[in-house]
């Protein structure tokens, strides 16, 4: 039991102590909320998007394309998402609430969290399958979120063209649309642009990480509404509980079972607070919600790895 509490820690904390550095250099004035945006942009603009391109470009996608579990992540996403505003509907009459609570419990930060977590737990071979499943996955959060912070809202003219060709032109997508070619048509890229690559992927998680404790504001968790807390309890232990547990039940193991779990267990993209801000929802709860589901994490994605890791699932 004490192997598999150390195995865990090694896992979950760097991950953790690294926004935990975010946070206090912005404590310490160290960073400030120009540094936050800033390598924001060149994270979710250049350093995740080339990341995403290198780990596709080499991969030969009938090897790791795994559909049966892309349809599970699918079909669970869509259900619990359906769930969660059907839930909604008799207690949350505000609207902006509506629409910042039902995104704040749905949308998980893979792409940085995830990745991070994963690449700790199986290794950076395991990052080919894990970044598969986030081309996947970014488009349906990003349709996923229009929806819920439009129809809510009742806004008046929606430019649906708009909102597709946003998400389409998302550079991470970008990336795994340019990539595709490279890796069916099994295209070598000169070294010295895989060299390049690799320096610019290297800052994407590191960067990443601490621009999320930099961003986070743990006063305002004293102000953290009833909803706040019932998004975030969804979001890190009943989602994750539910759907690994199924996942489970329909036969997956090993790194499959942990990937699976590390996708539903994710605490709340910061993406949801900029979207809400954006489309006039509630962004006061959405930053909340964001920021309890990663403090929250640490503690529950720690507890469902070590258990997966006790029970010889992982």
């Amino acid at each position: 039991m004490l192997e598999n509490i150390f195995f865990t820690a090694n896992i979950v904390a760097p991950v953790f102590l690294i926004i935990a550095v975010g946070y206090f250099a912005r404590k310490l004035k160290i960073i400030n909320e120009v540094f936050v945006d800033v390598t924001s942009k060149i994270v979710f603009q250049i350093s995740l998007p080339t990341f995403i391109f290198l780990k596709i470009s080499e991969l030969d996608l009938s090897q790791v394309l795994e559909l049966d579990q892309i349809i599970y992540i699918y079909s669970g996403t869509i259900i619990t998402f359906l769930l969660i505003w059907i839930g909604s509907i008799p207690f949350i009459k505000n609207q902006a609430d509506k629409s910042s609570y039902i995104q704040g419990a749905f949308r998980g930060n893979y792409a940085i969290v995830g990745l991070a977590l994963i690449s700790n737990l199986f290794g950076y071979d395991a990052l080919g399958k894990a970044t598969i499943i986030l081309a996947f996955l970014l488009p349906l959060y990003n349709v996923l979120a229009v929806i819920v912070l439009t129809v809510p809202m009742q806004v008046g003219k929606v430019n649906y063209k708009k909102a597709f060709l946003d998400i389409l032109l998302n550079p991470l997508i970008l990336a795994v649309i340019f990539a595709l070619p490279f890796s069916y048509f099994k295209i070598k890229l000169p070294e010295m642009f895989i060299s390049t690559g690799e320096f610019l992927s290297d800052l994407a998680l590191p960067l990443a990480l601490i621009g999320i404790g930099g961003s986070l504001n743990i006063k305002n968790l004293k102000h953290a509404s009833k909803l706040a807390f019932t998004a975030s309890l969804i979001k890190i232990v009943a989602i994750p509980l539910v759907l690994t547990l199924g996942a489970y039940f329909l036969g997956y193991r090993n790194d499959d079972l942990g990937i699976l779990f590390i996708v539903f267990a994710c605490p709340t993209a910061i993406a949801s607070f900029v979207m809400a801000d954006v489309m006039g929802a509630n962004s006061k709860l959405a930053g909340n919600i964001i920021m309890i589901t990663t403090l929250g994490s640490v503690f529950t994605i720690a507890i469902g790895i070590l258990l997966l890791k006790s029970f010889g699932l992982i």
